[in-house]
């Protein structure tokens, strides 16, 4: 059971004036991201962590996650009114929402979505509050060998984020973990990489690595399509009809128990929630046909997943420090930043931090519904900004943000260079999802197996011989064969689907 006494800390260390307004600020930010089409958490993250260098740590982070599970929220608005989601989970959005703002009908597929990210969010935020605790507990009786067999299951989650080929996730994987190599070996002290450069005998920064890849390469991409969205519809009655409450709340129910248990799982993102939600829904329907052309549950299941998701992925962050989102992995780059680090001892050193962080997504959430519900059409109408105007802006916030990192032009020119490999990644469909998580992972990964080897007697066996570390890597084994041999499968069918066509 938590201790309520830390939990009360935690609520006063939220409702403090300064990180108050820090929360208010991420979700607004975050829904104004999650508005704009084609930006998302993971841009906007990505963009705005060097604002957070100045900061106080638990300010910095609940920031960051106002940000996160703001754009979850305002990725619905713009999918439902003008058809064009925001983010990548509101793409199931548009199936049910845009049919029905166009039956008139737009304010109560936003008041049901509206209700089910607030229940889905906070509920998963309770969640949180149960299981962290003991899992971290659990956790405490890690050894380096054991943390070294978390980092390997966190990287062979990579396999469910490699998209269509399994060879092009392979090479993001293999950059990503070359990355983390550059700097100064932490055995020897030799220099790696650097191709003496003194710019880059401390490594790579993350914040300037994520900034390019995600923030200016979407710039890139978003450029070539300059078309601004139509005008929104008007907003009538935001809450569903009577006998309708029933069944949608039936949804939301589901969608929080689905998105949650998604969220524990490494590799995940929150489409997969939004889309197992929407499958459910469809298949618990009394008539499915009405899926597709405007029913409320398909709505309101996946967007109360997709929230849901939000809370449950930041378990394995808070409690073993494993990334399981290319988004949670900048968070947890934002947690180095600032001299933290996620795992097992974060709730015994830090526990002011970390209960306030999760008590300022109470009442982020909260707000976020204050601002859905009355100003649902104030928002709508920000997705109309022209892409000419929006698109130059959010790229000097970039150069602002790289340099001001550490006052150095050269983080620019590494920025830019990151971009373009990020824009031409994305043309070629290599995924950048492999790339982050094992940047994030590869350096806390090489510490850990230099300490477990160290402590084995050189001995890499002996990391099987451990009961924990050797089930952990067993898992990990399984994960990484299944997904190749998945991936490899699956390309064989689809070449044979061509060959008979």
């Amino acid at each position: 059971m938590p201790d309520f006494q830390t939990i009360a800390e935690g609520f006063a260390t939220a409702l403090n004036g300064w990180n108050l307004l820090y929360c208010l600020i991420g979700v607004t930010i975050g829904m104004l991201i999650g508005v704009l089409p084609g930006l998302g958490p993971t841009t906007g993250v990505a963009v705005l962590l060097p604002i957070t260098f100045g900061m106080e740590p638990v300010s910095a982070i609940i920031m960051l996650c106002g940000i996160y599970y703001g754009a979850m929220y305002g990725g619905t608005i713009t999918s439902v009114l003008i058809n064009t989601p925001g983010e990548a989970a509101s793409v199931i959005t548009c199936l049910d929402g845009s049919p029905l703002a166009k039956q008139g009908r737009a304010g109560a597929a936003l008041g049901v979505a509206a209700i089910g990210s607030f229940v889905g969010g906070t509920l998963s935020i309770v969640g949180l509050i149960f299981v962290g605790p003991p899992l971290a507990q659990w956790a405490l009786h890690f050894g380096p060998p054991e943390f070294f067999a978390l980092m390997v299951l966190g990287l062979s989650t990579v396999i469910g984020l490699m998209g269509k080929s399994v060879i092009r996730g392979l090479i993001s994987a293999f950059l990503g973990l070359n990355l983390a190599m550059v700097g100064i070996d932490p055995m020897s002290g030799t220099l790696r990489y650097t191709m003496d450069s003194p710019f880059l005998m401390n490594g790579i920064d993350f914040v300037i690595v994520a900034m390019g890849l995600f923030g200016l390469s979407e710039i890139l991409l978003g450029m070539e399509n300059m078309a601004s969205a139509g005008k929104p519809p008007k907003l009538q009655k935001m809450l569903p009809r009577k006998e309708e409450w029933g069944p949608n709340m039936q949804a939301i129910g589901r969608g929080t128990v689905l998105g949650f248990l998604i969220g524990l799982i490494p590799g995940t993102n929150s489409v997969i929630p939004a889309l197992l939600s929407y499958s459910l829904e469809k298949k618990m329907a009394k008539d499915p046909s009405r899926f597709g052309k405007g029913a409320l549950e398909g709505v309101a299941g996946p967007e109360t997943a997709n929230n849901s998701y939000c809370g449950g992925a930041l378990i394995p962050l808070f409690t073993l420090g494993i990334p399981s989102s290319p988004t949670i992995a900048i968070i947890l780059g934002a947690f180095m930043m600032h001299g933290l680090t996620p795992g097992p001892t974060l709730f015994d050193h830090n526990p002011v931090f970390v209960w306030g962080v999760i008590a300022s997504m109470f009442v982020g959430n909260l707000l976020l519904l204050i601002m859905n519900l009355p100003l649902a059409g104030w928002w709508a109408r920000i997705a109309m900004i022209p892409p000419k105007l929006l698109y130059p802006t959010i790229l000097v916030i970039s150069v602002v943000g790289a340099y001001t990192a550490n006052n150095s032009l050269f983080d620019v020119g590494v920025m830019i260079a990151f971009g373009l490999l990020g824009y031409l990644m994305k043309k070629t469909d290599i995924p950048m999802a492999p790339i982050v998580l094992t940047f994030v992972l590869g350096k806390m990964m090489e510490s850990s197996l230099l300490q477990s080897l160290k402590l084995l007697d050189g001995s890499f066996l002996g990391l099987f011989a451990r009961p924990i570390s050797g089930t952990i890597l067993v898992i990990a084994v399984v994960i990484m064969v299944a997904g190749i041999v998945s991936g490899f499968r699956k390309k064989r069918t689809g070449l044979a689907a061509d060959v008979e066509m």
